[in-house]
């Protein structure tokens, strides 16, 4: 009787211990490492919207607005604004947009009285932080390998 219950508190023991094993999580060795986080896909905000990502949409609205306001005070004065300051107050142009620092963008601008070139440059260039070109014919031109100029694709038109 007494090697049944040794035999049976040794059996007890072994299920015990296996069951405790098989409830344990798997050492980390066997977890697979977690996915790095991946940017959310950009969504366009309106129907035919260029912008690749948020930075590029702010970056072809800023432009837009200095379009419109150079296309206005030309309308007004007879000339291009030489500088981004003259356009203040000019359509929805304002005093804090005078600033080149535009996030992930830098502003350029050179105006003439006949004419006038505007360009948004990234801190880092890439497929979601193009380089964008504009002059007084309504195109926004981009580029995502090289500073864009006049000779880039063109991403929009306007005609004001």
């Amino acid at each position: 009787m007494k090697l049944s219950s040794t035999l049976l508190t040794v059996c007890l023991l072994l299920f015990v211990g296996i069951s405790s094993l098989a409830q344990q999580p798997p050492s980390p060795q066997a977890e697979p490492a977690p996915a790095p986080p991946t940017a959310p896909a950009y969504t366009p905000k309106y129907h035919g919207d260029p912008a690749r990502s948020d930075s590029e949409f702010d970056a072809l609205a800023y432009m837009r607005v200095v379009m419109r306001a150079q296309m206005q005070f030309h309308k007004h004065y007879g000339h291009y604004a030489t500088t981004l300051t003259q356009l203040i107050h000019t359509g929805t142009f304002t005093q804090r947009m005078v600033n080149p620092d535009r996030g992930d963008y830098t502003v350029g601008f050179r105006g003439k009285s006949d004419s006038y070139m505007l360009t948004m440059t990234p801190r880092n260039l890439d497929a979601e932080h193009r380089s964008f070109y504009a002059e007084d014919d309504g195109k926004i031109h981009a580029d995502e390998s090289k500073p864009a100029d006049a000779e880039s694709p063109v991403v929009e038109t306007h005609h004001w």
